[in-house]
């Protein structure tokens, strides 16, 4: 009797650290991802992006990946923002092993394609991050951005004295719900507004909570990075309005004036921005703003620094970049103001991350009496 519990526990343990050898928590995933928000029966879901040309729909995935009894069962985020909070937290290491089980089990292409995998180009692609707590913008981050409409000579001036003095960021809150748009969706062009600007951005979405952040820590609080686009208005305030010199909320809060996606790319796998960022931005088809970090006032980590000394920052709250010279409003690339016109398209790249591409459009005229 007693030889049979010995022999009996034995076997449990036995099967019980071959179960834990079978099963250990990826830390690497087989290839670099992105993950996104899009609608698949009619419906918004968070999903990994693989090669940049197919979707994994999370959760379905992982309830594939979970018929295995290796795999524990990990409750999945229902939006962005819940995966971003929880990525840190044993949710990254899921979605490595899911992506690690399509590429190493060869189910990326073929007749061995689960069902739970889309063609990118035939899913809407929807905003990443539906929707942010707070957008923060960097205003004039950029040297080339400096005094953009000034003569030659005030243009040098004004960035000597800049460098000489670089003083802290200006940031400004955008809105987020209704400004918000994603790849694909048109930037409306306000009806009687025709200063409509681009501004390509590097977006910073955050990862981890905090106060008082310092710079040499603001890495571990990020979690990745998208594209995005500041339009904005430089008409000025309407007519009849309070005669102050400028109107931040005319100027930026106009609704689809955040365009941001097409997918957030995790810091993992794009590395230091301070030490590779390139975004470019062509209208129409025609270059307009070309840019590097080394062109950028405060680098990013101080923008989190600052920021986080004044408000808390939480997971999915995010931050741009600011944008360099080739405004529409600037006269030092073209010679003459510019603005964008119905009909064209605006296609903003940040190498390493994607392409974000938004059509342009007029709004309707309102109802006569409004």
């Amino acid at each position: 009797m007693r030889l049979t519990i010995i022999l009996t526990v034995f076997l449990h343990l036995t099967n019980s650290v071959m179960l834990s050898e079978q099963y250990a928590m990826a830390i690497e995933s087989a290839e670099p991802f992105k993950v996104g928000t899009f609608q698949i029966d009619s419906i918004p879901k968070v999903g990994i992006v693989l090669r940049d040309t197919l979707i994994v729909d999370l959760n379905v995935g992982n309830t594939a990946l979970e018929t295995n009894p290796i795999y524990p069962k990990i409750p999945m985020p229902n939006d962005m923002v819940e995966l971003i909070a929880k990525y840190e937290y044993g949710l990254k290491n899921r979605l490595y092993e899911i992506v690690n089980y399509l590429v190493e089990n060869e189910k990326l292409s073929g007749t061995s394609r689960p069902s739970f995998v889309y063609d990118f180009d035939k899913i809407k692609i929807l905003p990443p991050i539906m929707y942010p707590g707070k957008i923060l913008n960097a205003a004039v981050n950029f040297y080339s951005h400096v005094d953009e409409t000034g003569s030659p000579e005030d243009r040098a001036a004004a960035r000597r004295a800049r460098r000489e003095n670089r003083g802290v960021p200006y940031l400004f809150l955008k809105p987020s719900r209704g400004a918000i748009i994603g790849n694909g969706d048109a930037v409306v062009l306000p009806h009687g507004r025709d200063r409509i600007d681009w501004e390509v951005e590097l977006a910073t979405v955050i990862g981890r909570a905090g106060k008082y952040i310092s710079a040499a820590t603001a890495q571990d609080h990020i979690f990745g990075y998208m594209v995005s686009l500041d339009i904005s208005d430089r008409g000025g305030r309407p007519p009849g309005g309070n005669p102050l010199r400028s109107d931040w909320f005319v100027g930026k809060g106009h609704d689809t004036f955040a365009p941001m996606g097409p997918w957030i790319v995790p810091k993992e796998f794009y590395g230091d921005p301070m030490e590779k960022l390139r975004q470019t931005l062509s209208v129409g088809g025609k270059r307009m703003q070309e840019a590097t970090a080394g062109d950028m006032i405060h680098t990013l980590y101080e923008l989190i620094e600052y920021s986080s000394s004044i408000i808390t920052l939480y997971p999915g709250d995010v931050i741009n970049n600011g944008t360099s010279g080739g405004t529409g409003a600037g006269t030092a690339i073209r010679g003459k103001q510019r603005f964008l016109q119905p009909g064209e398209e605006i296609v903003a790249t940040i190498d390493g991350i994607g392409t974000l591409i938004i059509p342009v459009v007029a709004e309707e005229p309102p109802p006569p009496g409004t």
